[in-house]
């Protein structure tokens, strides 16, 4: 039986650029999985196996590898930086234990940054900050340690001191042992020596030291006791209470090295392994019933318990589906019989493989810690519980954000369309946040995703991995339709041709609901005017008409309905009739309650040079965009804003060209507005014009 206390799971994530992909080659090679080392410059990282990856430099998807350090098992999921992917930072943050935030020492606290750290807090997840790039032109630890403070609201608990900075960086100080780590120039990780701090840092040492300790202290009462009395506690003990300290998200060991010139990744490996969690030591994972209801039961992790993995990624490679599982409790063994909760269906797992970028390794067995791929596995998405068909039960799904980008598609010819239908198919399968839909009016494919470099990549992969022909329409905003007004109404809808007929009236309120609540429904129907068993029945219809607004057919959210009295025939009435009253009540009350369109507002964070700033914040203001601050940094300034998804297409090349091709930016989805009026008659005219075509 393997001993868990030797597993961590472990995430890499960070802002695009800080050097989270370096990171994991420098690891990589340190604990002897390969021993040539690719750089993400080259296009040759082993993580970054995509074409598409190795052309722009960025991550796009989640690659998972496993790897040995001081005879500990390592599972690494490396995850891309990029605003767009998002989706695969939250969804490998679900199945780890630990992670490692990697921040750029002159970039700092970036708004990827801020949104990964959010997703990792939410998840429970335990963290080792890593200021990386330290040889970097504008390489500021302790600014670095301060944006974490102020923009994370996280307390870092510095573990290194830099020895130098930029140019002149050589190495750390180990706080907590106060020894100076000090690498040569030959480049070679292994090539440093151990000695004491120099006479510059020793004051800084010392004062960090007393921190540190005054810190982890508090995590036991009888330690803090005889530090009080003053005895300093052992390393051993000071190493326990740090690692108390981090699983509890009390702080956060912080390091610094520079990944590139294979200075301090070594220390961060110690920390891996000394301070994060193994599998036994995180909270499980509630368990529900079939229905979704939670059971009070939890899939403890032990690998002679009911097994239970959740399925969090799904990959499409030479070999068929790859089905990327964390097994919670139990043990799997190669050809066994499991049940997808999701769908009530049995599935035999063909083969258990074990990841390393995209080679890997048989394994005729499995548990519990364990993070695998599987093969043979068909109808399993992402977020669906695969469990023992004897013991079934479901463990905490994934929620996914709604796209706000579509663009149409649409194939050259017949053979295109059906390789096509096939490559999209697989592609929503591996990408929870990219949909395919069909325009039932006009038949065109339609992509949505979350951004343009999104849809982007999409379109790219469809035409290089799976050689369709495609042409590409120009993308389109997901605008959304809600009310403004309380509306009471009424509406019977009768209907009487030979035999039984159909009767329901319903008497309703209609009104704004506070914004991102989309849609609710109550009743306050006392009395038998309108029996409970078709209550279900007019919610369903209210809620299946907010699909198609009425102003230009996007879905109208943020609307409230209470049903308030009614009225039912013995004979006539059924749960069809009220479900067609309710539909038919929404296309009355609806124009009356004063509709509007709404737009997606996106948070907008750009860097620029000091120079080009004024011809930042002009070009914002043009796009409408609602400048929130501005901050300099030694390399620039940082602007963040608001700004309406509509006007931010082709954004990257415009702020290339104003900044001579230093600018940056990432975006995020933030929320609806209401549109300006020029802009809503200009989209209500232009589905007008598109109801008219499809005539």
């Amino acid at each position: 039986m393997v001993d868990l206390k030797k597993y961590r799971n472990i995430g890499i994530f960070a802002h695009v650029d800080a050097g989270k992909t370096t990171t994991t080659e420098r690891i990589l090679k340190l604990t002897g999985k390969i021993h040539k080392m690719g750089e993400v410059h080259d296009g040759a990282a082993t993580t970054d196996f995509m074409d598409q990856e190795q052309e722009r430099g960025i991550t796009i998807q989640s690659a998972a590898t496993t790897c040995y350090w001081n005879d500990h098992r390592f599972n690494i999921i490396d995850t891309p930086g990029h605003v767009d992917f998002t989706i695969e930072v939250y969804r490998s943050l679900k199945v780890l234990d630990g992670g490692v935030g990697v921040f750029c020492a002159s970039g700092g606290v970036e708004p990827q940054s801020e949104t990964n750290w959010r997703y990792a807090t939410e998840s429970g997840v335990a963290r080792i900050i890593y200021v990386n790039k330290m040889d970097r032109v504008g390489a500021n630890f302790y600014r670095v340690l301060n944006q974490v403070e102020d923009v994370l609201a996280a307390t870092p608990l510095v573990m290194t001191l830099p020895i130098g900075s930029e140019n002149d960086f050589v190495g750390m100080v180990d706080v907590l042992t106060k020894k100076a780590y000090i690498w040569d120039e030959t480049g070679d990780p292994t090539h440093y020596t151990v000695s004491d701090p120099p006479a510059d840092l020793i004051d800084k040492v010392d004062e960090y030291h007393e921190k540190l300790i005054e810190t982890v202290v508090e995590q036991d009462d009888a330690v803090m006791e005889a530090y009080l009395e003053g005895n300093e506690p052992d390393i051993g003990t000071v190493k326990r209470c740090i690692r108390k300290g981090a699983i509890n998200l009390d702080f956060f060991p912080t390091y610094c090295g520079s990944s590139f010139k294979n200075k301090g990744v070594q220390l961060v490996l110690n920390a891996v392994v000394d301070y994060l969690p193994d599998p036994t030591e995180v909270n499980p994972q509630p368990e529900m019933d079939l229905e979704g209801n939670p059971t009070g039961g939890e899939a403890v992790v032990d690998p002679s318990g009911p097994l239970r993995m959740l399925a969090f990624k799904i990959m499409d490679d030479k070999y068929g589906a790859l089905t990327f599982a964390r097994i919670y409790s139990g043990t799997l063994n190669k050809g066994e019989t499991v049940i997808n909760t999701f769908t009530g269906k049995t599935e035999r797992v063909g083969r258990i493989v074990e990841m390393h970028a995209d080679s890997r390794e048989e394994l005729d067995t499995a548990q519990a810690g364990d993070i695998v791929a599987l093969l043979g596995i068909k109808n399993v998405q992402t977020g669906h519980t695969l469990a023992d068909p004897k013991n079934p039960a479901t463990l905490e799904p994934m929620v996914f954000p709604d796209p706000v980008i579509s663009i149409a598609v649409a194939a050259k010819d017949k053979i295109n369309a059906e390789k096509m239908g096939v490559a999209l198919s697989k592609m929503v399968q591996e990408d929870p946040s990219f949909y395919v839909e069909t325009d039932q009016d006009s038949g065109e494919t339609i992509l949505k995703g979350m951004g343009e470099l999104h849809l982007d990549i999409k379109v790219d992969i469809l035409k290089r991995t799976h050689g369709v022909s495609v042409d590409v329409g120009k993308p389109q905003v997901a605008y959304r339709e809600t009310i403004t007004q309380r509306i009471e109404d009424s509406y019977t809808h009768k209907k009487q041709s030979g035999g039984s007929g159909q009767f329901g009236k319903i008497d309703y309120i209609i009104e704004p609901n506070e914004s991102g609540s989309d849609f609710e429904f109550e009743s306050q129907v006392v009395g038998g005017n309108v029996p409970k068993e078709y209550w279900p029945a007019i919610e369903k219809g209210f809620k299946s008409s907010m699909n198609v607004g009425v102003l230009a057919d996007y879905p109208t959210v943020d609307v409230k309905v209470t049903l308030i009295d009614g009225g039912y025939h013995s004979v006539d009435s059924s749960a069809v009739a009220f479900e067609i009253a309710a539909r038919s009540a929404y296309r009355q009350t609806i124009p009356k309650a004063g509709p509007q369109m709404l737009e997606p507002i996106m948070k907008i964070d750009v860097f620029c040079p000091d120079a080009h700033v004024g011809d930042v914040i002009g070009d914002l203001n043009r796009r409408r965009g609602i400048i929130k601050s501005q901050e300099t940094t030694p390399s620039g300034v940082r602007v963040k804003a608001d700004a309406p998804l509509s006007d931010m297409f082709g954004y990257i090349g415009d702020l290339r060209s104003m900044t001579s091709g230093r600018g940056q930016f990432s975006m995020e989805f933030s929320h609806y507005e209401a549109c300006p009026r020029t802009i809503s008659e200009q989209i209500i005219a232009e589905a007008a014009e598109r109801r008219g075509k499809n005539k």
